[in-house]
């Protein structure tokens, strides 16, 4: 028998134990980076996502004005102010509600924004109707979808009297994008 290998021969494209640690070294420390620049991009879309379940909406009250100064059957819009805006919300935390006196204690108020794309509803007291001049969107003087794309009637505030101040209760609006 004729041996040709040599026990103390290395193949030749071996790696010395040196370079193998030091490949593996970089090998894991850019595993490492990785994981950590991923780690950091997570935490705020993870945040982002889950925040709102955690998130207290705000619950206040807002007067609008005395009982005597709303005609029974006349819609009119109030201003209201979000009780949560940001510290830089400026301008932006001022909103309005359309609001209609039924009867002597009776108050109904619905949003100003549409439920198709958010744009401001306005009243026409001749035809009893709400319409977004926007996309078209018709509501009936009772909320209800009366024509085009709203996908929901408009969104109604709850409305009380307390000693004879109108109060409309705050409440995020709730729209639905209908593209």
């Amino acid at each position: 028998m004729n041996e040709t290998t040599n026990s103390n021969q290395e193949p030749s494209h071996s790696s010395t134990p040196e370079e193998i640690s030091r490949r593996t070294f970089f090998t894991k420390l850019s595993i490492a980076c990785g994981g950590l620049c991923t780690l950091i991009m997570a935490v705020p879309i993870v945040g982002f996502v889950v925040a709102p379940l955690f998130r207290k909406v705000p619950d206040k009250w807002i007067p609008v004005g005395k009982v005597d100064d709303f005609e029974i059957g006349k819609t009119v819009d109030v201003q209201i102010s979000d009780p949560s805006p940001l510290p830089w919300a400026g301008i932006t935390s001022k909103s309005a509600a359309w609001l209609r006196r039924e009867s002597a204690n009776e108050f109904i108020a619905f949003s100003v924004n549409c439920t198709h794309m958010g744009c401001p509803v306005r009243w026409l007291a001749d035809a009893e109707l709400f319409m977004c001049p926007c996309h078209g969107g018709v509501y009936y003087k009772d909320g209800a979808v009366a024509a085009g794309p709203p996908p929901q009637p408009l969104f109604r505030f709850a409305v009380r009297v307390v000693d004879g101040i109108v109060q409309i209760r705050s409440a995020p609006v709730p729209i639905t994008t209908t593209l």
